[in-house]
């Protein structure tokens, strides 16, 4: 049995896979970046009264398995993660002062899906993901150009 949890006036469990990029799928969330950016949006989530059950991050890639109360909409909840973690790598690791227009970490869209009956499965998918990254990775080694 699931899990429920409890606003004021309703009963809910309400999770998302969400997945998202880094601009031009650039392969930068490698070392000190990944190591505490999960830090980062496991707080932003909190802030939003939200909760990061599984998550992963690959080399291009971000996997969450997220869940968001009725009262905020997916669509602002992940903005916010997405453009505060933005604001915090150019501050912390492009020694940026202020964020400038134009300077985007992440790109443009997102993929979210409801999550149900499959949630196990969705786990097992984020945590097997990037073995299955590093799997295509070496593929691609012996492909012919």
């Amino acid at each position: 049995m699931q899990e429920m949890n409890s606003l004021t006036h309703s009963v809910w469990t309400c999770k998302y896979h969400v997945v998202w990029i880094p601009k031009h799928r650039k392969k930068k969330l490698y070392g000190d970046i990944a190591k505490y950016l999960g830090e980062t949006f496991h707080e932003l989530a909190r802030q939003r009264e939200s909760l990061i059950v599984e998550g992963h991050i690959c080399p291009d890639h971000i996997h969450m398995l997220i869940e968001i109360p009725p009262k905020h909409s997916v669509a602002q909840v992940v903005g916010y993660i997405r453009g505060k973690s933005a604001i915090h790598i150019a501050r912390t690791y492009m020694r940026r002062k202020r964020n400038f227009t134009g300077e985007n970490f992440w790109a443009k869209g997102y993929y979210v899906s409801t999550v149900g009956r499959d949630e196990e499965s969705i786990k097992k998918y984020i945590r097997k993901q990037e073995v299955e990254d590093k799997r295509l990775d070496q593929l691609e080694l012996f492909k012919d150009n």
